[in-house]
């Protein structure tokens, strides 16, 4: 059964860094590609960046140049570096498999991320 456990959130000042993790179990994490999502209440969520297996990542514009993904395939983790945070990304953050469109339907808890002065 594939499970995703975020965690890393918290509340940070603006220009502020937190780092996201996400534990993985059920499928072949090595070998599959990996993404972090977002959501706000309210809102669908988005695709914040992406991580083929081989370790070539993608990002959504905004978060470009502020935000790093990486993956540990030897504990089936994959990570967010955030940094330079800003008030709009606030949101509960998600990963899930896939590199453009979720894999599973499955879906972790999320991990909150506020951004607040």
């Amino acid at each position: 059964q594939v499970h995703f456990v975020e965690s890393g959130g918290g509340l940070v000042q603006p220009g502020g860094s937190l780092n996201l993790s996400c534990k993985t179990s059920g499928f072949p994490f090595s070998v599959s590609p990996m993404s972090w999502y977002r959501q706000v209440l309210g809102k669908e969520r988005e695709l914040v960046a992406a991580i083929a297996f081989e370790g070539y990542s993608t990002y959504e514009d905004s978060v470009k140049g502020r935000f790093e993904i990486s993956r540990d395939n030897d504990q089936d983790t994959v990570h967010l570096q955030m940094n330079d945070l800003k008030l709009e990304d606030t949101a509960v953050y998600f990963c899930n498999a896939g590199l453009t469109t979720p894999r599973y339907l499955t879906w972790g808890q999320g991990t909150q991320v506020t951004v607040s002065a």
